[in-house]
C-alpha cells in the first residue's frame, strides 16, 4: 500500500512540475504553436524531475500491483489528482474551493478504508482461464485504439470524455497485464500476450489522453480516465484474478473504493495542473 500511495505522490507531483516547466518554456509570440517545445522543456530541471518522478511512480505501481488487489492500486492511482490539487495550490497558487478541499479529505479517507480492508492479491490457485484472459487483454488494448479513432470524430466534451475513457481503459489493461506476467525470462516474455497488451495498452492510453487534454475539456477527459482505469480492472481482479478483502471487511472495501473514486472525480479539473488566469 505504501508503494501504491508513493506512486500517486510521484504522479501527482510530476504533473505540477511539468506544468511549471511548460509555462516557463512557452513561446512569447502567443501563437500557441512551437514545434520545438519538447526540446525546450527538456532543458528545464523541473520537467526532467517530473519525468524522473513518473518513472519512479511507474516502478512503485508495478511493485504494488504484484502485491495488492487491483482495486486498491487503481483507487490509489486515482488519488494522484488529490496530490496534484494540493501541490498546485501551493506551487501554482491555484485556489481550491471548500468542496475541493473536502474532496481531498474524502480521497484520503477512502484510501485509509481500503488500506484496512485490502487482502493480498489473488494466488495462483485462484486464477482460471489465464491464457484466455491474456488474449482478452491484448484484444482490449487493440480495441482502445479503435475507440480513440471513433472518439476523434466527436465534438466538445463528448470527444474529451470518450478519449479520456479510452485512455483509462488502456491504463487499466496495463494494471491487469502486470498481474498476468508470471515469469520474466526472455523466452516466456516473448510468448506471453500480456506483455504485448501492456505495451500496446500503455502506448494507446498515452496517445489518447494527450489528445484529449490538448483538444478538449480537461475535466471531462480526466473524469473518463478515472472511471476507465478503476472500475473495469477492479472487476477483472475480483472476478478472474482472485482479489479479495480481509475476512468480513467487504463493505469497508467497497465504501473506501467508492469514496476514493468519487473524490477523484470531484478533482478532475486537476488532470492537467491548472493555474489561476
Amino acid at each position: 500500500m505504501l508503494c501504491a500511495l508513493g506512486s500517486a505522490v510521484c504522479f501527482g507531483t510530476a504533473s505540477v512540475l511539468q506544468a511549471v516547466a511548460a509555462r516557463a518554456s512557452a513561446p512569447g509570440s502567443g501563437s500557441g504553436v512551437d514545434p520545438v517545445l519538447l526540446l525546450r522543456v527538456l532543458r528545464q530541471w523541473r520537467y526532467v524531475a517530473g519525468l524522473a518522478l513518473d518513472g519512479l511512480g511507474f516502478l512503485l505501481e508495478l511493485v504494488a500491483l504484484r502485491t495488492l488487489p487491483i482495486y486498491a492500486v487503481g483507487a490509489a492511482l486515482a488519488a494522484s489528482l488529490a496530490v496534484t490539487a494540493v501541490v498546485a495550490s501551493w506551487v501554482l497558487r491555484v485556489r481550491l474551493s471548500g468542496v475541493e478541499w473536502a474532496a481531498v479529505a474524502v480521497v484520503c479517507g477512502g484510501l485509509a478504508m481500503l488500506g484496512l480492508a485490502s487482502g493480498h492479491e489473488g494466488s495462483e490457485g485462484d486464477r482460471t482461464g489465464l491464457a484466455a484472459l491474456r488474449i482478452g487483454a491484448l484484444a482490449v488494448a487493440a480495441g482502445v485504439l479503435g475507440l480513440g479513432a471513433a472518439a476523434g470524430r466527436l465534438r466538445g466534451r463528448a470527444r474529451a470524455a470518450s478519449l479520456g475513457l479510452g485512455a483509462g481503459l488502456g491504463f487499466g489493461v496495463v494494471e491487469v497485464a502486470v498481474r498476468l506476467i508470471d515469469t520474466f525470462s526472455p523466452g516466456a516474455l516473448a510468448a506471453n500476450p500480456a506483455v504485448y497488451a501492456l505495451l500496446l495498452g500503455g502506448g494507446a492510453a498515452f496517445l489518447l489522453l494527450t489528445s484529449a487534454l490538448q483538444r478538449g475539456s480537461v475535466t471531462a477527459a480526466t473524469a473518463g480516465m478515472v472511471i476507465g482505469e478503476t472500475l473495469g480492472p477492479a472487476l477483472v481482479g475480483v472476478a478472474w484474478l482472485g482479489d479479495r478483502t480481509r475476512e468480513g471487511l467487504v463493505p469497508l472495501a467497497v465504501t473506501g473504493f467508492t469514496l476514493a473514486v468519487l473524490g477523484a472525480l470531484a478533482l478532475a479539473r486537476f488532470g492537467e495542473a491548472p493555474a489561476e488566469p
